[in-house]
C-alpha cells in the first residue's frame, strides 16, 4: 500500500496518543491491515483502538481522486475521498472478523452519503483493502449483516467496497482527536443495534465480554467510554 502522508512524515508525530505505536508502520508478518469508512472519522477510530490486538491505527482519506488532499478539500466532496480509519492488528490476537463486527455494528451502513448528521460523500460507509484475499470474508461478512437487517426491515447496505492502494494520512491534529485534552467530543455514527453472528469465513478470536464494552442502543456509545483499550483479561 502506498501510505502516502497529507502530513509531515516527523517521527514525533507519528506516535499513536493512546497506544504508543508508529501511526505509520506497515504490518509485519504477524499483522495485517484494513482502511474503514464509518463517518466522522473521530468516532470511528476511537472504536478501533479500543479493540485488543489493535497494533495502531491513524485517520486519513481513500478512495477519492485528489493527490494528497487536505481535510478542507475532502469536505468540499471535490475530491471523493471518505475520511477513513486504517487499522493495523496483530493476527494473533484479534482476526479481521472481530474488526468487520467493530464495522457493521458502531454504524448505519444502510445510510448512503451520509452517517447520522454528517451529510456528504465523504461521510460514506466504505471497506478498503489491500490484499485481494480479503474480498471474500469482507463480502461474506456484509451478505451475513445484511440478513441480520433484512429480519428488522433496515433497508440495504449502501457501503462501498474496493481493493485500494492509496491511503492519506490526515492531519495531525486529527490524529487520535477524541483523546486530546479538550477536544470536541463528538460522534455521528447511527448504529442499527443488530449485531454481526458467524459467517461463513469468520474466525472470531475476542470473547464475548470484549463486545459487552459496546452498548450500541445507547446514543453516543463510544463517546461515553474512556480512551482506554479494552484488555482480554477484564
Amino acid at each position: 500500500m502506498n501510505n502516502k502522508n497529507s502530513i509531515p512524515s516527523d517521527k514525533n508525530n507519528s506516535i499513536h496518543r493512546i497506544l504508543n505505536t508508529d501511526i505509520k508502520k506497515d504490518p509485519n508478518s504477524q499483522e495485517d491491515v484494513i482502511i474503514f469508512g464509518c463517518g466522522c472519522f473521530w468516532g470511528a477510530e476511537k472504536c478501533f483502538w479500543k479493540l485488543p490486538g489493535v497494533v495502531t491505527t491513524s485517520v486519513g482519506y481513500a478512495g477519492g481522486i485528489k493527490n494528497s488532499p487536505t481535510y478542507y478539500e475532502v469536505c468540499s466532496g471535490l475530491t471523493g475521498h471518505a475520511e477513513v480509519v486504517r487499522v493495523v492488528w496483530n493476527k494473533n490476537e484479534i482476526d479481521i472478523s472481530d474488526l468487520l463486527k467493530m464495522f457493521w455494528e458502531c454504524h448505519n451502513p444502510t445510510q448512503k452519503n451520509r452517517q447520522g448528521n454528517d451529510v456528504g460523500t465523504q461521510y460514506r460507509s466504505s471497506i478498503y483493502y489491500t490484499n485481494k484475499n480479503k474480498k471474500e470474508v469482507i463480502q461474506s461478512s456484509k451478505e451475513e449483516y445484511q440478513r441480520g437487517l433484512n429480519k428488522k426491515n433496515l433497508g440495504l447496505i449502501q457501503t462501498e467496497i474496493k481493493m485500494i492502494e492509496t491511503y492519506y494520512y490526515a492531519e495531525d491534529y486529527h490524529q487520535q482527536y477524541l483523546a486530546i485534552e479538550g477536544s470536541r467530543q463528538y460522534c455521528s455514527a447511527s448504529p442499527t443495534n443488530v449485531k454481526l453472528g458467524p459467517f461463513n469465513g469468520s474466525n472470531y478470536k475476542l470473547e464475548k465480554k470484549i463486545w459487552e464494552n459496546f452498548n450500541w442502543e445507547v446514543d453516543k456509545c463510544v463517546l461515553m467510554s474512556d480512551n482506554k483499550p479494552i484488555k482480554n483479561n477484564n
